[in-house]
């Protein structure tokens, strides 16, 4: 029986590190930098980006929190369902910089519109699915590897206002709760695991 608590302190101890260190450890945009979680935004919340479709006009807006900046040359927006063509996208000017990245580009900062015209020929069979491609910085010092999003374009004209400035996705709303997940799984799984092995030495101990 001593043998048996030995290794069930073991598996509880080891399936807890794990996941304390899962939950802290960096995240993928984090990696490679000496800077801690907390000095820099998810990329997620840096860049919010939504679309919406005016005719056969697409409208791809990204907002952009304060001290972070987007590449001009590093955003695209391309079809993603089936049947459907999307011209090149129109963006406007942005402001010139000189970083330690990608050396002289133009980036936009705040809040960014590109347009781009459609088509479609499956008659409205599918979701209408665009993929939008973009990668920007922070003005502290850290440079995001590029992004790539599927999203779904929503029906609004001229005056409808920018879906990027409301938008929440998914993972935004799961980042604070996933730590408090990892805990829950963890202390789940540990006591299933203790409950297996004191039945098994139950078993082990009782005469024949």
């Amino acid at each position: 029986m001593n043998e048996l608590r030995l290794v069930l302190l073991i598996v509880v101890a080891t399936v807890a590190c794990g996941l304390a260190g899962g939950a802290n450890a960096k995240p993928w945009w984090m990696r490679g930098t000496d800077a801690s979680e907390g000095d820099f935004l998810p990329p997620e919340r840096a860049f919010r980006v939504a679309a919406r479709i005016d005719g056969n006009l697409l409208h791809v807006s990204w907002v952009i929190a304060d001290g972070y900046y987007l590449y001009r040359e590093k955003m695209a927006i391309e079809a993603e369902s089936p049947d459907l063509v999307v011209a090149t996208a129109n963006f406007p000017s942005g402001t010139t910089k000189t970083d330690p990245y990608l050396g002289t580009q133009q980036i936009f900062t705040q809040q960014v519109e590109a347009t781009a015209a459609f088509s479609r020929s499956d008659y409205g069979a599918h979701p209408l699915q665009i993929k939008v491609t973009y990668q920007g910085c922070a003005e502290a010092g850290l440079c995001y590897p590029p992004i790539t999003k599927v999203i779904y374009p929503t029906a609004g004209g001229p005056s409808a206002a920018p879906a990027a400035q409301h938008a929440t996705t998914a993972e935004d709303s799961a980042l604070p709760h996933r730590g408090a997940l990892y805990a829950i799984v963890g202390g789940g799984l540990a006591f299933f695991l203790a409950g297996l092995l004191l039945r098994k030495g139950r078993h082990l101990a009782s005469p024949a």
